[in-house]
């Protein structure tokens, strides 16, 4: 989930006198390292653009992990001398040995206010980092696997070797994050594209991995005979960058990409089979999916009684249904379901088609969601609603939430046209398909209810001031109906005259803050909620809608 965060600047002192120019709020660019093993603590810098200056809290998303700034030595200054731009700060990341591994976002407290939004990834390997010249062959730093190799491209033509041996017939993973961090840092105009070679000890290629995870490497191995080896990795266009930070976990334990069934319920154990990296014969595990929250959820994978990476999977309390082992690849031989539902399938070959169908009357509405690129599918989705004669009434290929797209399909509120059956038919949009083209295709009654977006991830008050957050509504499947809204998590001396976005045409509502001429220097995560009811038929009582704005 992702929130607001709202703070009080207090102005700094400046020899003496109170310093009135404006400041920007810092922009993160990278920190070095990008990773913490779990269970240490390990000193890390990040680098800014405009001042961290007065930095005093680190916020850290999900659970088990802290960090702390390390306070920095600055000058001293002379009478009348304006304070120098510091930008690059140390901070002390502490992680929990059960921390859940995987990318984290932080954020960063300032007086000039919330810095955008870093990241860093929990792992569970001791962490090494890049020494100061690495670039060929002749001087690849020498690391002992398992452990996670950080390091930076970070100009032209550069190019990072790692040395380490490995065993006759041992199986190695390496596993690249990198672009997919790199895609939320604000103010990084272009992004590493890596590219990730494995190579002998004369320098012969023996794999290499490009855009495995989106635009990161990842590649197994099995080594023929011990020995000494290489691994290189650069920028595919043989560009760089001083923020372009990697992160690549090297190891010999499974390495699951995705599991089956996507769609799980809420807090039972299920086995699953798996698609990944050095399985072996290991093609079956057991997960635990918790009880709440709904949704996506990483959850990790015990193997043979060890614990593998999270996978991320779909908690539902809709019925699960599981594509049937014979082919349904024609209307003819198409799998009935009874909707709502959630259908667990896989594009197991290339060019397969799935088909599935249902009953529906006219002027139903109903929505056809597809959940598996978003959760490390393979599968590029494309679905097509067809009828009894097999023509095609409705298509639809990426989906779009705000300014965001993805390549999952998502069908929302189509009006049934005519009684009768109809059939849903998803492939890849390549038709391709085999290990990891799973998926989630959930069929269910489109809803009336309403999506909330706020005009900012973060705003600042001064002490006695006032401010305003600016919140847009979508409606959704026949809600016409006002929106109360709400806000949680506010900082000690600040509140809030909360709005309304009125009925009918109504779009925007507003969120007065106010903050007391006592207020301290704080910072805090807040939660924007809006709140309606629909009616239902009669006697019936109303519908009780409710969602949480999103920047």
């Amino acid at each position: 989930m992702k929130r607001l965060i709202l703070g009080i600047v207090c102005l700094l002192p400046a020899s003496g006198s109170v310093a009135f120019a404006q400041r920007s709020y810092p922009m993160v660019m990278s920190l070095k390292p990008l990773a913490v093993q779990a269970g240490s603590t390990l000193e890390c810098e990040v680098q800014s653009r405009y001042t961290l200056v007065g930095t005093h809290q680190v916020f850290v998303t999900g659970t088990g992990v802290t960090a702390e700034v390390i306070p920095p030595v600055l000058p001293e200054l002379k009478p009348g001398e304006k304070p120098k731009e510091l930008t690059k700060l140390k901070l002390m990341v502490s992680v929990a040995g059960d921390a859940l591994p995987g990318p984290r976002e932080f954020r960063l407290a300032t007086p000039g206010g919330a810095s955008t939004v870093g990241q860093l990834t929990i792992v569970r390997d001791p962490v090494i980092v890049e020494a100061a010249d690495n670039n060929t062959a002749d001087k690849a730093q020498e690391v002992v696997l398992p452990a996670t190799l950080c390091g930076t491209v970070e100009k032209s033509e550069d190019s990072d070797f790692w040395k380490f041996h490995a065993e006759a017939g041992q199986s190695i993973v390496f596993h690249v994050q990198a672009q997919r961090l790199q895609d939320k840092i604000h103010d990084l105009q272009t992004h590493i594209d890596p590219i990730l070679f494995l190579r002998d000890a004369s320098g012969s290629v023996l794999a290499v991995s490009d855009n495995e995870f989106f635009g990161d490497p990842c590649l197994s191995h099995t080594f023929a005979t011990a020995g000494d080896y290489l691994l290189e990795i650069r920028d595919v266009r043989y560009q760089g960058n001083v923020h372009w930070e990697y992160a690549i976990e090297a190891h010999s334990r499974p390495f699951v990409t995705q599991v089956f069934p996507v769609a799980v319920a809420a807090g039972t154990e299920i086995p699953v089979q798996l698609s990944g990296f050095q399985l072996d014969a290991q093609k079956t595990a057991t997960l635990t999916p918790p009880a709440t929250p709904l949704g996506l959820q990483f959850v990790p994978v015990n193997i043979g009684g060890e614990w593998a990476n999270p996978v991320a999977v779909y908690v539902t309390d809709l019925p699960r249904i599981d594509e049937t082992a014979a082919d349904n690849n024609t209307i003819e031989q198409s799998q009935p379901v009874t909707i709502p539902c959630v259908i667990n399938g896989s594009i197991d070959r290339e060019a397969e088609l799935d088909l599935f169908a249902f009953e529906a009357k006219k002027g139903d509405l109903l929505s056809l969601e597809v959940l598996a690129r978003r959760y490390d599918s393979r599968l590029d989705s494309y679905l097509r609603i067809l009828n009894e004669k097999g023509q095609p009434v409705r298509e639809d290929d990426d989906m779009r939430s705000g300014k965001r797209s993805s390549s999952d399909t998502f069908i929302d509120g189509w009006s049934v046209p005519a009684d009768g059956k109809y059939f849903v038919e998803i492939r890849d949009v390549h038709l391709r398909g085999g290990a990891g083209f799973n998926y989630a295709l959930k069929v269910s009654p489109s809803q009336p209810g309403f999506e909330l977006q706020v005009d900012t991830d973060k705003t600042n008050l001064t002490p006695g001031t006032h401010g305003s957050l600016f919140v847009r509504v979508t409606r959704k499947h026949g809600f016409t109906g006002e929106v109360a809204l709400q806000i949680e998590g506010l900082p000690e001396g600040v509140t809030a005259t909360c709005g309304r976005i009125l009925a009918g045409k109504g779009l925007d509502g507003a969120i007065v803050l106010s903050a007391s001429p006592e207020a301290k220097l704080s910072m805090s995560r807040v939660t924007i909620r809006g709140t309606a009811q629909h009616p239902q038929g009669e006697g019936q009582p109303p519908l009780e809608l409710s969602a949480i704005a999103t920047p």
